[in-house]
C-alpha cells in the first residue's frame, strides 16, 4: 500500500492519559537486567581479548556478534510482538536470553572463543525481543506528552544495571592475573590450554546466575496482570493495515534510525575499549580490574543523567536537551583525543554523563505521532542498534592502525550527528502519499 499517515484518532500512543504506574514499575526491572547484561560486555572483552591472545579487532567480535544479533532479530521480533503482545514478548525475550546466558557454561568448559560468541547471539536475541516490546510499552504506559521522561526514567534503572555490572564483573572475572600473549607463547600445549580453561571458567558463576534470575523474571512478567494495548502491537487502525515502508516514509524515524545507529555504535565503542585505554601509560597507567572501576562512573554518569533528565523534560523540549548534550559528548571526546593523563580519562568517563538521554529520547522521538505504526517504527529502531555491532569493530580497526587515542574520533562524528537530529532532525513531518 502507498505510504499514508495514521488518522488523527489513532496518533496518540496510549489511547489514554492515564499512567499505569504499577505496570511501570514492574517493567523497570527488566531494563535494570539488560542493562546489566549489556554491560558485562565490557569486562568480557579485556578479558576474552587476553585468554585468547586477540587483537583489538578480533575482540570487537564480541560487540559485533551482540549487537548483530539486533539487526538479524529485530524484525522477526516485531512479526512475533503483533502475534503474542507486548507483555508475552517481554517475558519470551527474558526466557530467550536466561538461554544464551546458560551456553555461557559449555562455552568456558572447551573453551571456545566461537562458542562465547554463540552463547552471545542467543543472549542478544532476548535482549532484541525486549527492546523492541518494552522501550514503545513503557511509552505507551502514560500520556504521549511525557513518554520521554518516562522512558528516559525506566532507562536511569537500565543505566542502574550497567552501573553494576562493572562493578561485579570485575570483581568476579576480572580478578585474577591475566598473562599476556608472549607468556602464555612460553607454555606448553598443555599448560596453554590448562590456563584457557581456567580463565575462561571464570564467567561460568556470573551468567549462570543471570540465566536463573531471567528465567524467574520471565514467570513473574508472564502470571503479572498488564496492560496489552493490542491495537498498537498489532499495527492495525479498523481496517487498515500498515507495513515497514509506512513507517520509513516518516523523515523523523528514518533519520532517528541513523541517530540511534550512531550513539549506539559510540556508546559501546566507547565502553568496550575504556579499560584498555585506562590502562595506557599516557592516560590512566593502571591496572585492567582498576580501570573497571571507572567504567563504573562511564555507566553510572549515564543512570545519573537518565534521573535528572527525566526531570529536565518536564520543563525543556525533549529535542533541545538531545541538541545540546551531543554537542557537550562531541566536545568531551575531542578532549580525549587532544590531551593526556588525568583530562583525558576523566574526559571519557563524563561523557556517560551526556550519553544518558540519548537513546530514550532519540526513541521516543522517533516514534512520536505514529499511532498504529508505532510496532513497526520500533522494530526500525531497535535495528539499528547495529551500530553497536558495526561501530566498534571500525574503531577497533582504527586502533590497530593509527592508535587507540586518535581512533576516538569516529564517536567524536557520531555526537555530532546527534546534536543535528535534536536540533532539526527530530522535526515530525507528514509523509508524501
Amino acid at each position: 500500500m502507498t505510504s499514508s499517515t495514521p488518522s488523527a484518532r489513532s496518533t496518540g500512543h496510549s489511547g489514554s492519559e492515564r499512567t499505569h504506574n504499577g505496570p511501570f514499575a514492574v517493567v523497570t526491572t527488566v531494563f535494570f537486567m539488560w542493562g546489566f547484561i549489556t554491560c558485562l560486555n565490557d569486562i568480557l572483552i579485556p578479558h576474552l581479548k587476553a585468554v585468547f591472545s586477540l587483537n583489538y579487532t578480533q575482540s570487537m567480535l564480541i560487540q559485533f556478534t551482540f549487537f548483530g544479533a539486533y539487526f538479524i532479530m529485530s524484525m522477526p521480533a516485531a512479526k512475533v510482538l503483533t502475534r503474542i503482545g507486548y507483555k508475552n514478548s517481554i517475558s519470551l525475550g527474558l526466557l530467550i536470553a536466561g538461554l544464551g546466558a546458560l551456553m555461557f557454561i559449555p562455552a568456558a568448559m572447551v573453551p571456545s572463543y566461537g562458542l562465547f560468541l554463540l552463547a552471545l547471539f542467543v543472549l542478544a536475541s532476548g535482549i532484541t525481543m525486549l527492546q523492541v516490546s518494552a522501550n514503545p510499552y513503557v511509552a505507551l504506559l502514560g500520556p504521549e506528552k511525557t513518554s520521554s521522561s518516562r522512558l528516559n526514567l525506566a532507562q536511569a534503572f537500565n543505566s542502574l544495571g550497567t552501573t553494576v555490572a562493572p562493578l561485579i564483573g570485575g570483581a568476579v572475572i576480572l580478578s585474577g592475573a591475566v598473562l599476556g600473549a608472549e607468556q602464555i607463547a612460553q607454555m606448553t600445549d598443555a599448560q596453554a590450554t590448562a590456563y584457557k580453561i581456567e580463565q575462561a571458567q571464570s564467567v561460568q558463576v556470573p551468567y549462570l546466575v543471570l540465566a536463573l534470575v531471567l528465567a524467574v523474571l520471565s514467570a513473574v512478567i508472564f502470571f503479572w496482570k498488564l496492560p496489552h494495548f493490542k491495537d498498537q502491537a498489532s499495527g492495525e487502525d479498523e481496517k487498515t493495515s500498515y507495513t515497514f515502508k509506512d513507517a520509513l516514509a516518516h523523515r523523523h524515524v528514518l533519520l532517528g534510525m541513523v541517530a540511534l545507529f550512531l550513539y549506539v555504535g559510540a556508546e559501546v565503542s566507547i565502553g568496550s575499549f575504556m579499560v584498555n585505554y585506562l590502562a595506557m601509560p599516557n592516560i590512566g597507567n593502571m591496572s585492567e580490574s582498576s580501570a573497571a572501576h571507572l567504567v563504573t562512573f562511564y555507566w553510572g554518569g549515564a543512570m545519573i543523567g537518565r534521573f535528572v533528565g527525566s526531570y529536565l523534560m518536564r520543563y525543556v523540549r525533549a529535542e533541545l536537551l538531545l541538541g545540546v548534550f551531543g554537542l557537550i559528548a562531541a566536545a568531551l571526546v575531542g578532549t580525549t583525543i587532544m590531551t593526556e593523563g588525568h583530562l583525558a580519562m576523566y574526559s571519557i568517563v563524563a561523557i556517560g554523563l551526556f550519553n544518558s538521554i540519548m537513546f530514550p529520547t532519540i526513541f521516543t522521538l522517533g516514534i512520536a505521532k505514529l499511532g498504529p505504526l508505532t510496532g513497526k517504527a520500533s522494530s526500525l529502531l531497535i535495528m539499528s542498534i547495529v551500530g553497536g555491532a558495526l561501530i566498534p569493530v571500525l574503531q577497533g580497526s582504527l586502533a590497530d592502525t593509527i592508535g587507540l587515542q586518535v581512533a576516538f574520533f569516529l564517536p567524536l562524528l557520531c555526537y555530532l550527528f546527534i546534536a543535528f537530529y535534536g536540533f532539526k532532525g527530530s522535526k515530525v513531518q507528514t509523509p508524501v502519499a
